[in-house]
């Protein structure tokens, strides 16, 4: 074990990757001397050489383009797309190309593609850098969604979704890069089909992901002080859902708040709410609770920023109305 950063554990991902298969190669804007626009591939550059950590024009569209064709020709590209809401730009790309092609080939033509972005808000900048949109992209069939929460997470799942013959879209939120944890040195690729338990507890599951998860294990410690034991479901993959772990939860608690970054309407809280609905309902004390950001664009202002994100206080009120006071 060694103690890390999101960030370095994501860079030492990549680093690994590139030594290890020479079909490999970083593209994007600003990855090479710059270092990534969140420092992520700082020093790749130095090691690698232009040829495999590959400068882009600012063209969303075109560079996820390039990468697909790459991907077509045997290549293993990961294409990094400096945030969620630029990524709308290439969605053309991603949806009617990515996402589609094996199914429109017949079979013939996999798109073996790790396309990397920044999500989620927290740190001021913005409407147009700070939303949530992994939801969307769990819509579509033909792509893994990918949203490693912790350190370990961060370092182990490229190598799995570089292995996978299909896109795989890999959300970092933003708020994580700084964050330290514990790295397990030897973990190896990891499972993407599968969520994590990171708190058992017997009283109420709460389901997250990403970014929202270091909030909702505070808010398990607040709640443990006032005699609710809270587990803390981790899904780690949007797409596919791990129904099997979400509703074994439910079942073993009886109660259920999702929390998600992004907006309430057509979310993918919504969604969980509705297969926890279908599947155990019968084990159900009360209704699925959700907390998700205010349905507005994101504000810069770090009063109104705070006030329209998940928070503790939110999930301990949501928590309350399941009928659970401490």
């Amino acid at each position: 074990m060694s103690t890390t950063t999101y960030r370095e554990a994501m860079r030492d991902a990549l680093a690994a990757a590139l030594r290890d298969d020479d079909r490999v190669f970083l593209m994007g804007e600003d990855v090479g001397a710059y270092g990534g626009c969140f420092g992520v591939s700082l020093g790749l550059f130095e090691e690698f050489g232009p040829e495999r950590i590959r400068d882009t024009p600012l063209s969303e569209a075109a560079f996820v383009g390039a990468g697909i064709g790459a991907a077509l020709g045997g290549m293993r590209p990961i294409v990094e797309i400096m945030t969620v809401n630029f990524s709308l730009l290439a969605l053309d790309q991603i949806m009617n190309n990515a996402a589609t092609l094996l199914h429109m080939s017949g079979g013939q033509c996999n798109v073996p593609i790790v396309i990397r972005m920044t999500t989620g808000a927290g740190r001021q900048l913005a409407a147009q850098h700070s939303h949530s949109l992994e939801g969307w992209y769990a819509h579509i069939p033909g792509l893994r969604i990918v949203t490693p929460a912790t350190v370990d997470d961060a370092r182990w799942m490229l190598q799995t979704a570089l292995d996978d013959p299909d896109p795989v879209l890999l959300f970092e939120h933003g708020a994580l890069y700084g964050a330290e944890g514990e790295l397990t040195d030897d973990l190896g690729p990891v499972d993407l089909d599968r969520a994590a338990v990171r708190r058992s507890g017997t009283d109420v599951s709460l389901i997250t992901y990403g970014g929202t998860l270091p909030t909702v294990l505070a808010a398990a410690e607040e709640l443990a002080g006032r005699g609710i034991d809270a587990e803390v479901v981790d899904l780690r993959t949007l797409r596919p859902l791990d129904d099997e772990a979400i509703l074994g939860s439910v079942a073993r608690t009886h109660r259920a708040v999702v929390v998600d970054e992004g907006w309430r309407s057509g979310s993918i809280s919504a969604e969980i709410s509705a297969r926890i609905t279908e599947g155990v309902f019968y084990e159900l004390d009360a209704p699925v609770g959700r907390v998700c950001s205010a349905e507005v664009p994101m504000p810069y202002a770090r009063h109104l920023e705070i006030a329209a994100l998940p928070s503790v206080d939110g999930i301990l009120q949501a928590v309350e109305e399941l009928g659970l006071r401490g």
